[in-house]
Formats: C-alpha cells, sequence, structure tokens
C-alpha cells in the first residue's frame, strides 16, 4: 500500500442551492472541517437561469474565497467550454467526473496536457483497464448511485494499489472509513450545511461540517494505522 499522506476534498458541488453567495459560506465550512481541497462543478447545470450558473466572475470570487479561506479550491471540468474558463487561472491540479470520462475523452487528453494532477473518478467506466495511460492521472474507485447502498460497497477494492483514492456518495461515513482502512490516498465527500435541502439530492448523502471534522480526524489516525502496519 502507498503511504503517502490522505488528501481529504469537500465536494460543494451544486449544495449552494444556486445562491452564489452561499459558496463562501461553504468553503468556509470546509476549511473550518479541516477539508485539503474545497472542490465545485463547472460546466454542468450552468446557464444564466441554472442551478450551477459559473461564469469568470464567479469562478475568480471562488478562488479569492478559497485564499481568503486558506483552502485550495478545485474544479471539475465536465464540458470543453468549463476547460476553456479554468485555463485562465493558476490552478494546482483537476478533477473529471465519469460522465466525463464517456462523454468527452477527447477533453480530458487536453487536460492530462498541461501536465498537472488530475483525479478522474471511474463511476461510470466499466471496462477492466484505466482510460488513459498518463502518470499525471490519478483514478478514483466511484460508484455513481446517488445515493450509494452499504451492499454496494462489496464492490469497493480490496487494497487501493491500482486506485488513488475513493469518491464517496454513501449516506454516513462508512464507506470513506472502509476505502480508507485499505489503501484510498484520497477521499472526496460531499458537502453540506443543511441535510434537509430538498433543492437537489446530493445534500442526503453530504456531510455536515462537524461529520466531516470527523472524517477528517479519524481518517487521518486510520490512515497512519495502515501506513504503520503495512
Amino acid at each position: 500500500m502507498k503511504k503517502n499522506k490522505i488528501i481529504f476534498v469537500a465536494e460543494i458541488g451544486m449544495n449552494a442551492d444556486g445562491i452564489f453567495k452561499n459558496n463562501e459560506k461553504l468553503i468556509k465550512a470546509a476549511s473550518y472541517a479541516g477539508a485539503d481541497i474545497a472542490k465545485f462543478q463547472l460546466g454542468w447545470r450552468d446557464d444564466k437561469s441554472d442551478i450551477n450558473f459559473l461564469d469568470h466572475k464567479r469562478v475568480k470570487k471562488i478562488f479569492d474565497w478559497g485564499r481568503k479561506y486558506n483552502i485550495e479550491i478545485m474544479f471539475s471540468i465536465i464540458k470543453p467550454y468549463a476547460f476553456d474558463i479554468i485555463k485562465k487561472f493558476k490552478v494546482k491540479r483537476f478533477k473529471i467526473a465519469s460522465r466525463t470520462v464517456i462523454e468527452y475523452p477527447e477533453l480530458i487528453k487536453k487536460v492530462l496536457k498541461e501536465k498537472k494532477e488530475t483525479f478522474i473518478s471511474l463511476g461510470w467506466w466499466k471496462k477492466n483497464y484505466f482510460p488513459f495511460k498518463d502518470k499525471n492521472a490519478k483514478y478514483l474507485f466511484c460508484i455513481s448511485n446517488y445515493p450509494t447502498n452499504h451492499k454496494d460497497l462489496k464492490n469497493l477494492p480490496k487494497n487501493f494499489d491500482k486506485y488513488f483514492g475513493y469518491s464517496d456518495h454513501v449516506i454516513g461515513l462508512e464507506g470513506c472509513f472502509l476505502a480508507i482502512s485499505r489503501g484510498a490516498n484520497l477521499i472526496e465527500k460531499h458537502f453540506t450545511l443543511d441535510k434537509t435541502s430538498k433543492v437537489i439530492r446530493d445534500h442526503a448523502l453530504s456531510a455536515t461540517p462537524d461529520e466531516f471534522k470527523i472524517l477528517v480526524d479519524q481518517g487521518r489516525k486510520i490512515k497512519s494505522l495502515v501506513n504503520e502496519i503495512s
């Protein structure tokens, strides 16, 4: 098993419920909870009248908030025009949603040419090999059911020697802890301030700030133990 420091990603996505200023509250809370990265989705449901409208001005504001609260900002690049927007900013790394692996493989090749670490979820990928041979491609095991049932975790890798990390859609923290115990180096968990919100389904399977802090604190202890005994 790899012995890297584990990375925790708070997937904010569309959990601002279409109220852009709520993203600052979510970024601040993610930083408090110990997340290494606050992640958003760029190129999905972002028409001007839709819940996730993000243009250059709004993306810049999100990066500004990240600096204010001392947390890295990362975006899922879902469609080609999203990459055109994000290329204008200095970013450390990228995220690729599993749907993009199927729908826009040529886009991912362009992203990888930037020679930056790129996390790629494989929830929609059903083949028994990885889609891109590139040293910067870091693959995340993912089950694209919203929510993912506990019984589906039987498909979780026995160890994460081939996968870099795990993108979670389970209600609760159990799936994340199981993945950490098996060697995951990254955990991506949806993040919310209000699990009762019905605006989008992601809230129900998200972690609150207090829950995410438990995930980070206990997850780091588990990872340390895994490294010690492996």
